[in-house]
C-alpha cells in the first residue's frame, strides 16, 4: 500500500534516536491501541516526553502526530476494515439499513455508557460551583466542537442571562483575553490537541479566568490549563473527526450540568425558564 507507516517506521528503525526508537516499537506492537491514545497518552505508555513523539513524527516527514494517526489509520485499513474505520463499528457491505441502524445504536450507547462510567462527581460539583459565581461564561470550541459549544450556550442562555459563545477564533482570542479572575471558560475539544483551542484557553489562563474541559483525553495540551476535566468515553478513530457519537456523549455532559445546575438553584433557573420560554412563544404556530 502505498504510504504504508508501518513499514516506514520499521525500515527506517536504525535511524531513530533512542527515545524514537522506544515509540516506534510501542506503536508496531500495539497499532489498534495507538489509533485512539493522544500524544500524551502516547508518551506516558513509552516514558518519553511529548516533543519525543513530535520529533517522531516529523522524522517520519509529517507535520504532526495527527497526521501521523491518520496515516497510521490508512495502513491497516482495506476492504472491510476501511468500513470498518469509517463507522467504529464493524460495518459489512451487506448490512441492511436495520442492521447499519442497530450497529451505530450500540456504538451510541457505549459512547454514553463509558462516559457515565468516567463521570466524577466532585468534579462536578466543582464545575457547577465555578458556572454559579461565575460574572460571565464563555463556551469554546473549534469546528465540530464549535457546534456542541454553541448547543451548550442556547440551553444555557434558556437560565441564565451570563452565558456567551463567539464562532470565529481571532474573536474567540480577544474575549479570551480580556477575561478577568471572575469568569469561566467552558473547552470542548475531543483532542484537546486543537492550536486555536490552546491558545484560548492559554490567553484565559493567563487573564485569570477560571478554566473547564469537556474533553477524550485526561492528560493533553488542553488539559494543562484545566481546573476541572470533564471526560467523554467515545472513542473517535483519525479518520472519523465530529463522530455523532463523540458529540452525543459531550452533549450528554452538559445535560448533566444544566439538569443539576436547573436542580440545585431552581428558584432562580425556573424563573429565568419560563422568562426565556415566553420570548419565544410568539414564535410557533
Amino acid at each position: 500500500m502505498t504510504g504504508d507507516i508501518i513499514a516506514k517506521i520499521k525500515s527506517g528503525y536504525n535511524q531513530f534516536t533512542n527515545a524514537e526508537k522506544q515509540v516506534a516499537s510501542y506503536i508496531t506492537s500495539n497499532v489498534q491501541d495507538v489509533l485512539f491514545m493522544s500524544i500524551t497518552d502516547l508518551a506516558d505508555a513509552c516514558g518519553v516526553g511529548d516533543t519525543t513523539v513530535f520529533r517522531f513524527c516529523k522524522s517520519l516527514g509529517l507535520k504532526g502526530y495527527q497526521e501521523f494517526k491518520m496515516k497510521l489509520s490508512l495502513s491497516i485499513s482495506d476492504g472491510k476494515e476501511e468500513m470498518d474505520q469509517y463507522t467504529g463499528n464493524n460495518i459489512e457491505a451487506d448490512d441492511s439499513v436495520l442492521d447499519i441502524a442497530k450497529k451505530v445504536l450500540a456504538t451510541n450507547i457505549k459512547a454514553l455508557e463509558e462516559t457515565y462510567s468516567l463521570i466524577n462527581e466532585e468534579n462536578i460539583d466543582k464545575a457547577i460551583e465555578m458556572f454559579y459565581e461565575a460574572k460571565k461564561v464563555y463556551f469554546f470550541g473549534v469546528g465540530s466542537s464549535m457546534l456542541t459549544a454553541m448547543k451548550a450556550t442556547n440551553k444555557f442562555l434558556r437560565i441564565e442571562n451570563k452565558v456567551y459563545c463567539v464562532e470565529d477564533s481571532h474573536m474567540q482570542a480577544m474575549m479570551a483575553a480580556t477575561m478577568t479572575q471572575d469568569d469561566l471558560a467552558i473547552f470542548i475539544s475531543y483532542s484537546g490537541a486543537t492550536k486555536d483551542t490552546i491558545h484560548v484557553a492559554k490567553l484565559a489562563k493567563d487573564a485569570g479566568a477560571k478554566i473547564a474541559c469537556i474533553t477524550r483525553f485526561n492528560k493533553s495540551h488542553l488539559t494543562v490549563y484545566a481546573d476541572v476535566v470533564l471526560l467523554t468515553g467515545a472513542n473517535e478513530g483519525p479518520l472519523q473527526g465530529g463522530s455523532t457519537s463523540s458529540e452525543i456523549s459531550m452533549l450528554y455532559l452538559i445535560d448533566v450540568l444544566y439538569t443539576e445546575y436547573y436542580k440545585r438553584y431552581f428558584e432562580k433557573c425556573s424563573k429565568n425558564n419560563a422568562k426565556t420560554t415566553g420570548s419565544i412563544s410568539e414564535k410557533l404556530y
